[in-house]
């Protein structure tokens, strides 16, 4: 059984072919998905999906790059959702330093504001990072995140940065990235994490693995994240993929 912790299947990539894409995600053993919602219409689209489907759970949260448009009722709203028994997790948050859409100053206080929530509703909280790791430990240490603890999503850094974010409580969570032939970081994270502190994911449609490299992700595709890091522990691919999966039903306390 595998668990895709990080989908956009309430992504306008999907709105021809949704239930054949989850069919075909089922047919390659991938049984539960986390639908990431992060501005006003994909964290709706992400609710009407959990209700829908039995095996999908969400996270709701509000993205860096567009930290600029979040009001105070947008987190009341959040808030509100996180009481929903399928509500699983708070993100994708973070700092994206990348784009620059949203100030850096407003981005950090939007970050530090869905930290705050994260700890007064007691869910893990799931971290979007571009280009602004330093920024993104220091806030997490200064607003005690470790309390929550959670998820750096699609880990793009070295297996250093990665230790010291499973000081504070937080699983590393690797992607298509890891099976990119060039990818020296992504590979070094694989070998050096214990394996009881990974997840895998596909953050579909986005950083399709090899080889659909550059074409529309999908779940189905966290198969080939699994087969890669377990390539990489020399260990059997049902090892990764049973303790991943208990890592995530661990973190978002799913029994």
């Amino acid at each position: 059984m595998l668990f895709d912790t990080h989908v956009h299947l309430n992504a306008e990539q999907f709105e021809e072919d949704l239930t054949e894409v989850i069919d075909r995600a089922l047919e390659a053993g991938v049984e539960r998905m986390l639908v990431v919602g992060f501005d006003r219409p994909t964290i709706q689209k992400a609710m009407e999906l959990v209700e829908a489907y039995d095996f999908l759970y969400a996270s709701v949260g509000w993205h860096p790059v567009d930290a600029i448009d979040m009001t105070d009722e947008d987190l009341l709203w959040i808030e509100e959702l996180s009481v929903h028994p399928k509500v699983v997790a708070l993100g994708e948050m973070g700092l994206d330093y990348y784009w620059d859409k949203s100030p850096k100053e407003v981005q950090k206080e939007v970050f530090r504001r869905q930290i705050q929530l994260a700890k007064k509703v007691k869910l893990p909280i799931i971290i979007h990072n571009r280009e602004a790791t330093a920024d993104i430990i220091t806030i997490l240490k200064e607003e005690g995140a470790e309390e929550v603890g959670g998820i750096m999503h699609c880990f793009s850094g070295s297996a250093e940065t990665a230790m010291e974010c499973i000081k504070l409580n937080f699983l590393i969570s690797l992607g298509g990235p890891v099976t990119f032939k060039n990818a020296k970081k992504p590979k070094e994270v694989a070998k050096e994490v214990p394996l009881d502190k990974l997840l895998i994911e596909t953050d579909c449609p986005y950083l399709a693995p090899h080889p659909y490299r550059g074409k529309r992700n999908e779940p189905a595709y966290v198969r080939l994240v699994a087969e890669q890091i377990a390539q990489l522990k020399e260990i059997p691919v049902e090892e990764v993929e049973r303790i991943t999966t208990e890592n995530a039903k661990k973190i978002f306390d799913i029994n």
